[in-house]
Formats: C-alpha cells, structure tokens, sequence
C-alpha cells in the first residue's frame, strides 16, 4: 500500500512551512479573513487544489486509456464551505467545472472516460464533501 508523508512547521503568528516527501516546500498561512497572510497557499486553497489536481491526472490517465486525441483540458474547482453556529466549519460541496476538448470521439466514449476518471481519483474518492463534476465536452472535427 502506498503512503505519503508531509511534514509542517510553525514559523511564528499564523504561518508555517510544509515539507512534502517529494521535495516540494512552501510556506503557508490562515486565509486572510482568519489573521493569516495574502497571497500564500493556505489549507483551504490546498484541499480544492488536490481534489482539482488529482482528477486532472486521472483524466490524462483515461484519455490515455481511451486512446483520446485531447487538445486542451482545463478546469476550475470550486469550494463551498458551511459554517455552523459553534464556529465549526467543513467543504459542503467542492465543484468541478473542466472544459476537455476533444478531436475525432463521441461525447459517449470521452462521458465514460471522465467517469472513470473520477472514479479512480484517489483524493476525489477520499473526501467526505460532496464532489460534483459538471465537464463541458467539445468535440471537434
């Protein structure tokens, strides 16, 4: 079984520095509008970014699979967050809007793909929010 390992450190008010096993590091903060600092990853921004990430590799894997001819895929992730009256607060709802075009498939066979792209995403598949993916499908000549 595969495993991952990240490591974080304080650095003093509401920042920190996070270490990933594949050598990637950054710092971190709160979001602004909880004492934490303007243009840096915070854990909110990572949450979406890894369910966003995580299908975007999931896609290049099917079409791959589905031997697809994709020009370009993009996709904005959205996430919505519930607070509640005790000041608790969890991602209701994370939406996926990706925009894939295609050349020379059926809007079928590239449905089934994203489907199963979904399907195997392993941090999609892993978060108690609801993920919604809504994929606009062009076909092209």
């Amino acid at each position: 079984m595969a495993s991952y390992t990240n490591k974080v450190v304080w650095k003093g008010e509401h920042l920190g520095h996070t270490y990933c096993e594949n050598g990637t590091d950054m710092e971190f903060s709160a979001p602004p509008t909880l004492q934490g600092h303007p243009q840096m990853m915070t854990p909110e921004d990572a949450l979406i970014m890894a369910v966003n990430t995580c299908v975007h590799m999931m896609v290049i894997w099917a079409a791959e699979r589905f031997k697809l001819d994709m020009i370009s895929y993009e996709c904005t992730a959205i996430g919505e967050v519930e607070e509640f009256m005790d000041q608790t607060s969890w991602f209701k709802k994370i939406t996926l809007e990706p925009t894939i075009n295609v050349r020379g498939s059926s809007e079928g066979v590239v449905k089934r793909a994203l489907q199963l792209a979904y399907k195997y995403s392993t941090i999609a598949q892993s978060v108690k929010s609801e993920v919604v993916f809504n994929p606009i499908i062009k076909i092209l000549a």
